[in-house]
């Protein structure tokens, strides 16, 4: 039985007494040895075979072992060969120039067994010690090379994740995710080809719906694949998991795809279930990663998500057009029902004041015990109701249909708004209200639509009357305001001909405050509703169409204005807000 040699060493000396000592007691101890009498062949069987160790002697004819020792160290070839000098006992050598020249160590002549046997056993330990730290190093930088390319591949996978999320969840509509999410994945992937197919349970078929391929691919766009032709497939993806396999060309194709590719498949799902595929296509030499795969789940995922708010989103909409429809095919109607009521109305209007003229003369109506009085007086009442709501539902009409002109008027503020409350001033009084009017006198002049300003101003106090009970207050008041430059907070200004060149822009604010009565904040967001009503809040019982809050909100912005309530406290404030 025959064993493997310890090591390889390379003897050089030009006596060969020395080199058969040497190679005896090298050999006996079972390393292999080689012999050359000169440098020159020292060089040539270092270069041919490299030694693990050479025992270099310093004295030779011609090239001396520091000469030798330099060559074997310059050589990218030999320079890790470890080298021990090998010199006479009395001679004279530099043992410094020995060890810069590159020796690692010396032995001394004659020889001695163990003093050989250990400095070379100790040089070779060394050697290959640096050979295992050599290859460690190796494996690692290998390994630190593998791990940054991963680092690498997981960062570039995170910003094609990223760049695919953001641009399928900015948008509404199937056709631009899906088709953002093939053509990405492809490029960022750098694949032959990418594909959604979408499921049709029905007829067991699948239909490619989106595709990204190279300009080489034959387009699959439009294929009909039967869910049959690869059963193991789509028997994994309706599971829910994703499948990698190879189709040879032998086998049936997919997706108009000839020839032998890595195909993975990954299903796309919603709370329904498995609803379609994404198809991703390599050469055939190729495989997709885990963390290709991953990527690829990560990214059906994000595809899956946009569509359901894709979905909603286009659900809700489906609402809103048919509540715009509903409300238009409702202001149709009353707008036709209040065209053709009018006509009936204005002769039920007729007929009741030539009934009055009657009742009069036959002094009916002056006997209040009279039922045909009672019964007139009703009559009368629910005709002039009936006119009011047929009128508003008109004004209303012509106010969405923003065909009204403006008539522009200027006034002065305070004797118009006495000459429009005086009515009012009576009505509370009869109710045992408390009627306020605070017009400051520097008001500057308005321009307006007076016609639209007064029926607003005159729906606000009706309503202030209707609903104040008595010994509570109601309070007209007026002010201008300025936004303070660089703040958002608004200032009361007193307005005079010295600052009527104020550069910052003003309004006119007109409220309306009542005490007394108090409006919860539910009831605040639907007053200006077209027929809301407050419930149980009417302590005079006059009742109402809902529709006088509404008109004013419309008639303000006609004018462009803005009406807005406030309430808290017992105390409720409308406030209209006017450009001057």
């Amino acid at each position: 039985m025959q064993f493997a040699p310890k090591a390889d060493i390379l003897i050089v000396d030009d006596v060969p007494d020395n080199l058969r000592v040497l190679s005896v007691i090298l050999g006996q101890h079972g390393y292999e040895v080689r012999k050359v009498l000169n440098g020159r062949l020292a060089l040539a069987a270092a270069n041919s075979t490299p030694p693990d160790l050479i025992l270099l002697d310093i004295r030779m004819e011609g090239m001396d072992g520091y000469e030798v020792c330099q060559k074997l160290k310059a050589s990218t070839q030999t320079c890790n060969i470890p080298i021990i000098f090998l010199s006479a006992l009395y001679d004279v050598f530099d043992k410094v120039k020995a060890f810069e020249v590159g020796g690692v160590d010396y032995i001394t002549k004659p020889f001695h067994v163990e003093e050989v046997l250990a400095r070379v056993e100790n040089q070779l330990t060394i050697r290959n010690l640096q050979k295992q730290l050599q290859e460690h190093n190796t494996v690692l930088e290998s390994r630190v090379e593998e791990r940054t390319i991963q680092l690498q591949t997981m960062l570039e996978y995170e910003a094609l994740l990223k760049a695919i999320t953001d641009r399928v969840r900015d948008s509404f509509d199937e056709a631009q995710i899906l088709q953002a999410a093939v053509q990405e994945m492809a490029i960022g992937l750098r694949i032959i080809s990418c594909d959604v197919s979408i499921f049709n349970r029905q007829t067991n078929t699948e239909t490619v719906r989106y595709e990204f391929c190279g300009d080489d691919v034959k387009s699959a766009q439009g294929e009909v694949v039967s869910l049959d032709r690869l059963p193991e497939v789509y028997q994994q993806i309706l599971q829910g998991d994703p499948i990698q396999f190879c189709v040879l060309p032998s086998e049936n194709t997919t997706h108009n795809k000839t020839g032998r590719f890595a195909i993975l498949s990954c299903p796309l799902l919603d709370d329904q279930g498995v609803f379609g595929t994404l198809w991703l296509f390599k050469s055939q030499e190729e495989e997709f990663s885990v963390l290709e795969i991953r990527l690829v789940q990560q990214v059906a995922n994000q595809c899956a998500i946009a569509l359901r708010q894709a979905r909603l989103y286009q659900a809700v909409q489906q609402q809103v057009k048919e509540l715009e429809r509903l409300h238009l095919l409702k202001d149709d109607f009353l707008s036709t029902v209040s065209h053709e009521l009018r006509s009936p109305i204005s002769n039920i209007k007729l007929a009741t004041q030539m009934l009055e003229v009657i009742l009069k003369s036959t002094g009916i109506l002056e006997d209040t015990s009279s039922k045909a009085a009672s019964y007139f007086h009703i009559l009368q009442d629910e005709c002039h109701r009936e006119i009011h709501l047929i009128n508003d539902l008109l004004d209303l009409t012509r106010l969405d249909a923003g065909v009204e002109p403006l008539t522009i008027t200027t006034i002065d503020l305070a004797p118009w708004i006495g000459h429009l409350t005086e009515p009012f001033l009576a009505r509370t009084h009869l109710q045992q209200q408390h009627f306020y009017i605070n017009i400051p006198s520097h008001i500057p002049a308005l321009g307006t639509d007076l016609h639209y300003l007064e029926r607003v101003l005159t729906e606000l106090l009706n309503n202030a009357c209707k609903y104040t009970p008595a010994g509570e207050s109601i309070t007209l008041s007026a002010q201008v305001i300025s936004e303070k430059a660089n703040q958002n907070l608004p200032q009361v200004i007193q307005y005079s001909e010295d600052n009527r060149a104020n550069p910052d822009p003003i309004s006119l604010q007109i409220c309306v405050t009542n005490t007394g009565i108090e409006i919860s904040q539910e009831e605040r967001d639907r007053v200006f509703d077209k027929f809301y009503r407050i419930p149980n809040n009417d302590p005079w019982k006059h009742g109402g169409t809902g529709l006088g809050l509404a008109l004013a909100k419309k008639m303000s912005e006609h004018l462009g204005a803005k009406l807005s309530v406030s309430s808290d406290s017992q105390q409720t404030s409308f406030v209209l807000e006017l450009p001057i």
